[in-house]
């Protein structure tokens, strides 16, 4: 179990993105999904960067304070890893930690443009499979991929789709 990501598994990430299917992703709905994720990160006062993606196009990206152009090139770098992937940033890293693998070298994909670093997550939508990119930058790699998940599970309560 590493302490960097979080004890999870990657039975429990991939079980985890399962619960995470969207009904659509319209621009407007990767709009809303991002505002989400940002006034989380406004309520909390966190140093964050929010980006929506339609596979590699940017809709939407919103720096708080107290982020850095850092965090897009965090951000560009694990969206990489998605787009390669389809699976979350810190999906890939858990599964390369369990199967003890240099994720870089086994992928031939170099660390200076992708990163399996948590806070790259799939957007995947029913009966369509990958769409899209929620990225968040800012926080330690396992807030960020828990403030993105809180996002997603929030964009799908306000369309009914939790019980």
């Amino acid at each position: 179990m590493s302490e960097t990501t979080g004890g999870f598994t990657s039975a429990e990430l991939a079980r985890e993105a399962a619960t995470l299917i969207l009904p659509s992703l319209t621009i407007a709905e990767a709009l809303e999904l991002g505002e989400i994720a940002v006034g989380l990160g406004r309520d909390r006062a966190l140093p964050i960067a929010v980006e929506v993606r339609l596979k590699e196009w940017t809709v939407f990206h919103v720096s708080l304070p107290g982020s850095s152009p850092e965090n897009d090139w965090w951000m560009d770098r694990k969206a990489r890893v998605v787009m390669a992937t389809g699976n979350s940033t810190i999906y890939e890293r858990v599964l390369a930690e369990e199967q003890d693998i240099d994720w870089y070298a086994a992928k031939g994909l170099p660390e200076e443009t992708h990163a399996i670093h948590g806070g790259g997550l799939a957007l995947n939508v029913k009966g369509l499979g990958f769409v899209g990119i929620l990225l968040v930058s800012g926080l330690p790699q396992i807030q960020d991929h828990l403030l993105g998940v809180e996002a997603i599970v929030e964009f799908l309560a306000r369309k009914g789709e939790l019980q």
